[in-house]
């Protein structure tokens, strides 16, 4: 099994920035995606940023321009710099793994290979 652990995370003002850190470990990695999901009030996740192996990425709407995703494969480790964050910007982010990720699905769901433990992200006005 492929196991994640996440970092980063916190509490900060709107406008700020925050740093997300996911680290696989495990089963290889060679064919997965990473991105991060950020939890809704009804347990459905959605996909905030994910990149591919070969570097390409993707980002929702509300993310283009203020998020970056990227990775250092060397480590397996995958980084989401959070920037501009907004108050709806808050809620717990779940990285995840898999060979497709969703861009909409319920948190945990087996769809998605592997999960992180998930980390709390709050923006205050």
């Amino acid at each position: 099994d492929l196991q994640l652990v996440e970092s980063g995370g916190g509490s900060v003002q709107a406008g700020g920035s925050l740093r997300l850190s996911c680290t696989a470990s495990g089963s290889p990695v060679d064919n997965s995606s990473m991105g991060f999901y950020r939890q809704g009030q009804m347990n459905d996740c959605e996909l905030v940023s994910a990149i591919n192996r070969d570097g390409t990425s993707y980002h929702e709407v509300p993310a283009k321009g203020r998020h970056t995703i990227s990775q250092d494969n060397a480590k397996n480790t995958v980084y989401l710099q959070m920037t501009s964050l907004k108050p709806e910007d808050t809620a717990v982010y779940y990285c995840a793994a898999g060979v497709q990720l969703p861009r909409l699905t319920r948190c945990r769901s087996r769809l998605v290979s592997s999960w992180g433990q998930g980390t709390q992200v709050t923006v205050s006005s």
